[in-house]
């Protein structure tokens, strides 16, 4: 059986540099400090510290044996964060914000319904294209779509999203499907925030440029264009897989979709993740729906 004895005195002096300080932080005796830090000592058979009259430093193999039981320790507040969440109520106030189609279609919806379960907590959610600061904005919690970039930040992966690049029967009955990417030149490609698309091609990212006569920044625009046969249009499954399904859109290229993108939970870095929030991520991981990779063409 492992010997704990020490451990907490040990860790607690190397983190404040002192043996006062270390019993300040665990409520003791500095002379508890220091006989349990020569005990630990004599049990391992090296030193630990430097001691001098004015301060202690750590040695090389102590700071070797200090990064090892702080992970231990850190599983362990870990382990005892878990179960007090299971009998703890998530209550006060959190602050989220999401995409603002995505918000509306996925996390909205889930959202009423975790509030629905725990009607002691009160959500702010705030739908925006922007990528907002959530230290700064004092948000709990983000949801973002595709690369990420804020290395800052926490991150979880919840699900993912599938492009789709289709068109409208009437469309393809006129100017027909294009099964190259060279042929979507010649093609009506209706835009939004980018004036290309993206793709695979053996393997690799294509970025393909595309031109059109509608450039919108409204997903639901350009399906609404897309339906009535106006162009072809590239936008993720949670816009389009209900016109798939039924056959008013038809999927092109497939060949030549994307690897998904991830649908993330980004939260400030924070080993005291408080229940609602953590709570939450576990809903949304559970209920978001997962991409089942069909081909609709």
């Amino acid at each position: 059986m492992f010997d704990w004895e020490g451990i907490s005195e040990f860790v607690g002096v190397a983190e404040a540099k002192s043996f006062t300080g270390a019993a300040k932080r665990l409520g003791i005796s500095t002379a508890q400090v220091s006989r349990q830090i020569g005990a630990l000592e004599n049990r391992l058979a090296v030193k630990l510290f430097y001691r001098t009259t004015r301060k202690v430093s750590i040695t090389e193999t102590g700071r070797i044996y200090y990064n090892h039981c702080r992970q231990v320790l850190d599983g362990l507040l870990e382990a005892e964060r878990a179960i007090t969440d299971l009998h703890q109520t998530p209550k006060g106030i959190l602050n989220l914000t999401a995409p603002i189609t995505f918000g509306e279609t996925r996390i909205a919806p889930l959202v009423n319904d975790f509030v629905a379960r725990y009607p002691e907590l009160r959500v702010n959610l705030t739908l925006t294209n922007q990528l907002l600061d959530l230290v700064a904005e004092s948000y709990d919690l983000a949801i973002r779509l595709g690369q990420l970039e804020d290395s800052t930040m926490m991150a979880k992966r919840l699900s993912y999203r599938t492009y789709y690049a289709c068109a409208a029967p009437s469309y393809l009955a006129i100017h027909g499907a294009p099964h190259a990417l060279s042929e979507l030149e010649q093609h009506n490609c209706l835009r939004g925030t980018f004036d290309y698309w993206r793709f695979e091609e053996n393997g690799k990212s294509r970025h393909i440029p595309i031109t059109g006569n509608i450039r919108c920044n409204s997903g639901a625009s350009l399906v609404d264009a897309a339906l009535k046969g106006i162009g072809i249009i590239q936008l993720p499954d949670y816009y389009v897989k209900a016109e798939l399904e039924s056959g008013r859109l038809v999927a092109i290229l497939d060949n030549f979709r994307t690897s998904d993108d991830g649908i993330w939970a980004i939260y400030p870095h924070n080993r005291q993740l408080s229940p609602k929030v953590r709570l939450l991520i576990e809903y949304l991981n559970r209920n978001l729906p997962k991409n089942d990779l069909k081909s609709y063409d």
